[in-house]
């Protein structure tokens, strides 16, 4: 297995909530909800999750009539990530070498 392959963040949902935050700087609760395609009680179990790692940190405001929740990636989060689809890109491109080569019958 690739050493820089994360087993934690590896979990799909997980996967999917970092590789959301990952072009951006703090992120709406319901956008990230919407995005991500889930509920709000399984992604606040992912972003629980994800801040006890310290990949990701949460913020709580109050906008004019309700109160709102903002996730972002931490430096480390962010790094993590990187390390992660760089492993799953040197996995993909090992599988595709394989593929190339001429099939032994």
């Amino acid at each position: 297995m690739d050493p820089q392959f994360d087993e934690f963040l590896h979990v799909p949902a997980r996967l999917s909530v970092v590789a959301a935050l990952a072009p951006a700087d703090w992120v709406d609760f319901g956008f990230l909800r919407d995005s991500v395609g889930t509920s709000d009680s399984a992604l606040s179990k992912q972003v629980s999750a994800l801040a006890g790692a310290g990949y990701v940190v949460v913020r709580k405001g109050q906008d004019r009539r309700a109160r709102r929740t903002y996730v972002r990636l931490t430096p480390e989060g962010r790094e993590a990530f990187r390390r992660h689809a760089a492993a799953l890109e040197r996995i993909v491109a090992l599988a595709r070498a394989f593929d190339d080569q001429p099939a032994h019958e």
